[in-house]
């Protein structure tokens, strides 16, 4: 029976020091983008964000009036 509240412990980071260092270690194999990198993916991200809010913005417009109309009748 699998229990949430029984979860395996992995490591010393019984304390916060052993916490700490077990942060550091992980942070340290983490693959940090460059400059051109970060503004590629900023980029690309306010892209992709703009498209979906004018895609929902349109759908919520186009819905609005379709309701509309459908009420008015």
């Amino acid at each position: 029976m699998n229990n949430m509240a029984a979860q395996v412990k992995t490591g010393n980071s019984e304390s916060g020091a052993g916490f700490i260092k077990e942060v550091r270690a992980e942070l340290s194999r983490v693959h940090w983008p460059n400059k051109r990198e970060l503004t590629r993916y900023t980029t690309v991200v306010l892209m992709v964000s703009t498209f979906i809010s004018l895609v929902v913005w349109l759908l919520d417009s186009g819905l609005g009036f379709l309701l509309k109309f459908i009420v008015k009748q």
